[in-house]
């Protein structure tokens, strides 16, 4: 039985002869992702939404090219085993890449019910893994031109804003004052590596307690690294229940506070993280400006199912700490 999105009769003849059945992997907001079977080998498949007409936003070609260069690295990514640019098939492009074991952690309650030392374990292997892609260099995996690190920050900055401009609704105190003060103070970047662009914990796999495979590089390019750290960061000490539409770990008996995990981070690749408060505060407002637009697509009639409901009153506590974060000189 094919699912919406993946034609099993066609994906056929890409992987096999002999009959496949497919389970669709809840808890992903944009691109569709897949477990294939034959019965006997599994392979998980990745496209774009349905309906989709803007490919660059979901580019598959270029999630495909970074999990490929990183494959003989120290970074954990599944084995890619085929692109697929020919829209005949699924209806847009795709790709194929091996069935990893494990387990994205998505909540505190979920990484409670390992204990203490187990998390703390986790967390600490998110940070190393996070490490070890910020150590690749780009041109000897033949990235070089993945992105275009210089005016990174600026950038992002005036990208998210334009999405808050997007889905600006209603009232949301202290956003604009916090969109302003992070222009005032953009540092200055003075270095370039890979970044996965949403790293988060429930977008890696978990097995015996480290990362073992690290997924959903839609976001991916070359920037400045302390952005992924900000991010990370920001993810894991939000403040959201267990039940929200966006991941949160914050809380978890022995996951280590911020100071400890960023310290981590110094240690083991030697940079500067004096100025790490900027990017995290940011990290808060990218949230905010995301989960504003969850709630203003809801508020639309656009969006159905379970938290949704929920989303809008989470945006004030974000940009609260991303003010907060952002200490006044």
């Amino acid at each position: 039985m094919s699912l919406p999105g993946l034609d099993l009769d066609k994906l056929r003849g890409k992987l096999g002869d002999g009959p496949l059945s497919a389970e669709l992997i809840e808890g992903g907001r944009s691109n569709l992702t897949y477990v294939v079977t034959d019965g006997t080998r599994k392979w998980v498949v990745r496209r774009p939404p349905l309906g989709h007409v803007l490919p660059t936003a979901h580019d598959m070609k270029r999630e495909y090219r970074v999990i490929t260069a990183l494959k003989d690295t120290a970074v954990p990514v599944p084995g890619t085993l085929l692109l697929c640019e020919d829209t005949e098939v699924l209806g847009a492009p795709f790709y194929v890449m091996e069935f990893m074991p494990g387990t994205p952690y998505r909540s505190r309650d979920e990484l409670g019910k390992l204990g203490p030392e187990r998390t703390r374990a986790i967390a600490f292997s998110l940070i190393d893994t996070l490490a070890d892609l910020h150590a690749v260099d780009p041109a000897s995996v033949g990235l070089a031109d993945f992105g275009r690190p210089e005016g990174y920050l600026e950038r992002q900055l005036r990208r998210w804003g334009k999405q808050l401009d997007a889905s600006r609704s209603r009232d949301l105190p202290g956003i604009d004052r916090l969109q302003s003060r992070l222009a005032e103070r953009l540092p200055s970047s003075t270095e370039a590596t890979i970044l996965h662009g949403d790293y988060r914990l429930d977008n890696t796999l978990v097995l015996d307690d480290r990362i073992t495979a690290v997924l959903d590089w839609e976001m991916s390019t070359l920037g400045d690294p302390l952005a992924d750290l900000g991010l990370t960061v920001a993810y894991a000490t939000r403040e959201a229940p267990d039940d929200s539409v966006i991941a949160n770990v914050s809380g978890a008996p022995g996951y280590p506070g911020t100071d400890e995990v960023v310290d981590h981070y110094a240690r083991r690749t030697g940079r500067d993280v004096s100025n790490l408060d900027w990017y995290i505060a940011f990290s808060f407002f990218k949230l905010a400006v995301i989960t504003e637009g969850i709630y203003y697509r809801f508020s639309q009639g656009k969006t159905v199912g379970h938290g949704f409901d929920r989303v809008g009153a989470l945006v004030e506590p974000v940009v609260a700490q991303g003010n907060a974060t952002l200490k006044e000189n």
